[in-house]
């Protein structure tokens, strides 16, 4: 597993100027999707990898240093600040920014600035599914942000919060089912947040759905699902009875890449050199799951004994 991160996070290393922000990155038109996301996503698993691994550990440094570009690339905090002036109702800013003040990166301004909209009626009745939802709570707990009276109870509308038959998951529902773990887990790193009927009902589930993901190629959701299997092993100090990592690390590119899935071979056969951004968009996400998997699987102390019945009947409430 500590290769597989290794060259994982070697790849991502690489392809630092992919990463970067563009001078589109404030531009209103801008595609977040290719700019701010990429970051966030390797900002969040870099704060995971160097709270769970040691300043002397090479995975480490090799995360730091990741983590240290990202901060650059957005001035030290400063373009948050300007895009929550650009669009303050917008989400991903707080979410990317939350990412970064779990590492300790903190800009005092744009969390007093993000809490004055987070006060606002219409940031509190902004419409989201439950999952993002969820992950925008924990955002603003991360960046000081309490919220007056209670929360909202997202976790029940959840498709995972409700404990669904089993046969009922798909893609969709895999990738939402994920998220919901990670934040929770504050991205894995306390995994003893997960309620004991989650964990038991995933204990029983979650392997025959990555059987079928990993059989199906689908390289990126098989990914999320083995870094779930890793937090929920976390929590219980007892393996998860998944089938091993072989399919995962045999779809891997010559540098240690993990394509999102397999339906596009020919691109993957052509490699790096056949299109460079669309490569890295193919490749950039399910790569950092990869090392964001391996690395938990590497770290999995016990922190409490699992409690709570199982799910009865088919994966159903009982």
């Amino acid at each position: 597993m500590r290769t597989a991160a290794g060259d994982a996070l070697a790849w991502a290393d690489s392809r630092r100027a992919d990463f970067a922000l563009g001078e589109d990155a404030l531009a209103a038109d801008g595609e977040v999707d290719r700019s701010w996301k990429p970051l966030g996503e390797l900002a969040q698993v870099c704060a995971t990898v160097i709270r769970l691994t040691g300043p002397a550990d090479p995975l480490h440094a090799r995360a730091r240093g990741l983590l240290d570009f990202a901060w650059q690339e957005t001035r030290e905090g400063e373009l948050f600040l300007r895009l929550q002036r650009l669009e303050p109702f917008a989400t991903y800013p707080l979410e990317v920014y939350a990412a970064l003040a779990s590492a300790g990166l903190r800009h005092p301004a744009f969390e007093q600035a993000a809490a004055v909209v987070a006060r606002t009626r219409g940031w509190r009745l902004t419409e989201q599914d439950p999952t993002r939802r969820l992950g925008v709570l924990r955002a603003e707990e991360r960046c000081g942000i309490h919220r007056f009276g209670q929360a909202p109870p997202e976790l029940p509308q959840t498709w995972l919060g409700g404990l669904p038959e089993p046969w009922t998951f798909g893609r969709d529902a895999g990738y939402a089912l994920t998220h919901v773990v990670f934040h929770l887990s504050d991205w894995g790193r306390d995994a003893s947040a997960l309620p004991p009927d989650l964990v038991a009902y995933l204990g029983d589930w979650l392997p025959p759905w990555l059987d079928t993901c990993l059989e199906a190629g689908l390289w990126d959701l098989g990914g999320e699902l083995l870094a779930v299997a890793a937090i929920v092993a976390r929590t219980t100090g007892e393996d998860i009875p998944v089938s091993d990592w072989g399919r995962l690390l045999a779809a891997r590119g010559p540098s240690g890449e993990v394509p999102l899935d397999d339906r596009d071979l020919d691109e993957i056969a052509a490699g790096p050199g056949s299109d460079g951004d669309r490569y890295f968009l193919h490749h950039y996400h399910s790569t950092l799951m990869a090392a964001f998997a391996a690395v938990l699987a590497g770290a999995r102390p016990a922190e409490r004994p699992a409690a709570g019945r199982r799910p009865g009947g088919q994966g159903a409430p009982a």
